[in-house]
């Protein structure tokens, strides 16, 4: 079989956000929370504010078409659910809106967008959780602009802290109620998983958010977290490749889970993270699933290198590098180049 990890690299290296737009997410988030925090009438509800969503826990893959990065700042508020509706709390942020980013924003469901130039970013209030929780909430690790690996050290040291058994309450105006999330489990069950999985875990997230963004374009269901928790739910531990992850991600899919799934969120266990995915949705991702890990497992299985880059290059599309001549194609996934690769080291997350 053909791994291709030198190919896998090139493509991982291809999809993944780049230092530009990294630079603009780093820009927009950061002058964000500083402006919320000197805004004289924010400041004294603001708690704490932190980043959640694929940027945190490093699974996000580059735009396509024209689309720019997103990131999502929690504001850890101490406003009381009881006492505060959804829209009330919404509402409080639209002066500072107006005045730093008006014409550029919208209120959503659960949050305020704002639309830049450069980077789209959402404002995700909550409510106030306990006191001893919005301790935890202010330290420096989670508030901070470090690694991921470096923000694992907050899990690390935590382990009987507070935040685990309170999921933080952000507002739902459709429905009029603060309905539960848990982010920071979210981050720290990611943590985990790309551990146990040899480091190699998200980069086989981004390796199939990006097959389902190029192959199918047209498939708006299930979106980039309801996705990444299914592909956390199906990846298999101990893997030794991205190659392997990917294709047995889409076949325990494809031999497992023939109809909609209610799937646990992490923290929250009422919820179904797929409870607003149609089964008419469903249906159409299963179907390209099943087509995907045909074609993925005959790229795995594949002894010749050139005749396996090209099977993986019909499944991903052209970020997944061209193949060596047939001359230089080998078993072992290997072969002469005519560029350097770009290593994505094991166990670190790129």
């Amino acid at each position: 079989m053909a791994t291709a990890p030198t190919y896998f690299s090139d493509f991982l290296s291809n999809i993944r956000l780049s230092s530009s737009q990294i630079s603009d997410l780093k820009t927009g988030h950061s002058t964000l929370r500083k402006r919320l925090l000197a805004d004289e009438e924010l400041a004294p509800i603001i708690v704490s504010t932190f980043l959640q969503g694929s940027y945190r826990r490093s699974t996000a893959v580059k735009p396509k078409n024209g689309n720019k990065s997103d990131v999502d700042i929690i504001v850890v508020t101490n406003l009381d659910s009881e006492n505060t509706t959804p829209e009330e709390a919404l509402d409080m942020f639209i002066p500072f809106l107006e005045k730093h980013y008006e014409g550029k924003y919208r209120k959503q469901g659960r949050s305020l967008g704002i639309s830049l130039s450069y980077v789209d970013l959402d404002i995700v209030p909550t409510s106030a959780p306990s006191e001893a929780v919005q301790e935890e909430l202010c330290s420096e690790e989670l508030v901070s602009e470090s690694s991921i690996e470096e923000f694992s050290a907050f899990f690390t040291e935590s382990d009987e802290n507070d935040w685990k058994d309170e999921p933080l309450l952000i507002p739902d105006r459709e429905a009029d109620t603060w309905d539960k999330t848990h982010p920071l489990e979210q981050i720290r069950w990611t943590v985990e998983k790309n551990k146990r999985c040899n480091g190699h875990y998200i980069n086989v997230v981004k390796a199939l958010k990006w097959w389902k963004k190029v192959m199918c374009p047209d498939m708006k269901h299930p979106k980039s977290y309801p996705l990444e928790h299914f592909i956390g739910e199906c990846c298999p531990d101990d893997i030794e490749s991205v190659a392997e992850g990917v294709v047995l991600t889409l076949e325990k899919i494809a031999k497992y889970y023939p109809t909609k799934p209610f799937l646990v969120d992490r923290g929250v266990p009422e919820h179904n993270v797929f409870g607003r995915l149609s089964e008419d949705d469903y249906n159409d991702f299963y179907e390209s699933v099943c087509d995907a890990a045909q074609k993925a497992r005959d790229a795995y299985d594949c002894e010749n290198l050139h005749e396996s880059v090209l099977k993986w290059r019909n499944l991903f599309g052209s970020m997944f590098p061209e193949p060596p001549t047939k001359e230089n194609s080998s078993v072992n996934g290997f072969s002469k180049r005519t560029k350097q690769t770009t290593e994505i080291p094991r166990g670190r997350f790129a």
